[in-house]
């Protein structure tokens, strides 16, 4: 029996557009209108890409996104906390407008955190609060183990941690990598997006924005702004472990449809949580939840914000 062709709408949503940018709603054309102040921080001999919106002196929010994505995945979720917070977010070393590093560790991501944090001045109102997205939570985590009292929160959102059984039946990475194609266009470029893990999306203008900001033009055409080489330059230490050693409060946001991290996950990444800390999921999110859900994340933002008054 043949195997069934790929999906388009996972392998490819935004294909059928030809390049074309789709319909968007009122609030989010508001919303990536109210552009960031793009600035560059250096930390290890790398250049890191910051985005900062907000007046000085406001409680700090730093936004920090998932493997393979950058800084502008928060574009269109920022400014809706501008008005009461500064706010920042960066580009991991090897992924969006930041230089790419000949090895990579969770010690010098953190070192990325706290620097980006101190150029935005997130820390002048005191302590900080930290939202991580998926790959983004293993930095997060390590920078959060470091020191009591530098950091309000940490909200944890849809993370790679496996139970137990979920990583026993899981294939071991063997560290391969090829590099980035070169596409001749950017409308084929853009034909090649896709989620990692890949879902539905119905937000096809916020897949536009990510996709078109994921990419550079290069000699012979278009290519990808992140390092094809990271995962292969990459140790992560227990998860578990960076869960329990996090010295400030916790919060757990999922989606209830994602396929990276299912229910028996997020019941045992909310069992290493201290006690009572909050845990909230959206329905019909998948593992990407700022993209499925947006107004419904930026309301389960507001939430452990309001639990860690500042």
């Amino acid at each position: 029996m043949s195997a069934l062709p790929p999906d388009p709408n996972l392998s490819a949503p935004l294909r059928h557009l030809e390049g074309d940018v789709p319909p968007a709603p009122d609030w989010f054309r508001d919303a990536v209108a109210d552009r960031p102040r793009i600035g560059r921080v250096a930390v290890t001999g790398a250049g890191i890409e910051t985005f900062v919106w907000g007046k000085s002196g406001r409680p700090g929010l730093m936004l920090l996104h998932g493997n393979g994505a950058h800084a502008g995945w928060w574009r269109f979720i920022a400014p809706f906390f501008a008005e009461s917070h500064r706010v920042a977010a960066l580009s991991w070393s090897g992924m969006g407008g930041s230089d790419w590093r000949e090895t990579y560790d969770l010690d010098t991501f953190a070192d990325e955190i706290g620097a980006a944090a101190e150029s935005a001045g997130l820390f002048e109102a005191g302590a900080p609060v930290m939202v991580g997205h998926s790959f983004g939570c293993f930095p997060m985590l390590t920078e959060a183990g470091r020191a009591a009292g530098r950091w309000r929160g940490a909200v944890i959102v849809d993370p790679p941690i496996f139970s137990p059984e979920r990583r026993a039946g899981r294939r071991r990475e063997d560290g391969r990598f090829a590099p980035h194609r070169i596409y001749p266009t950017l409308e084929e470029a853009l034909g090649r997006f896709r989620f990692a893990p890949m879902q539905p999306c119905e937000t096809l203008y916020i897949a536009d924005l990510i996709a078109r900001e994921s990419l550079r033009e290069v000699a012979g055409g278009w290519s990808w702004r992140f390092d094809p080489s990271l995962w292969a330059r990459l140790a992560l230490p227990d998860r578990a472990a960076m869960v329990r050693e996090a010295r400030c409060p916790l919060a757990l946001v999922t989606g209830a449809r994602s396929d990276l991290m299912r229910p028996a996950d997020a019941a045992y990444v909310q069992g290493l949580l201290p006690p009572g800390s909050p845990r909230i999921d959206l329905p019909e999110a998948y593992h990407h939840v700022m993209v499925d859900q947006p107004l419904a994340f930026v309301a389960a933002l507001r939430a452990p914000l309001a639990v860690w008054p500042g």
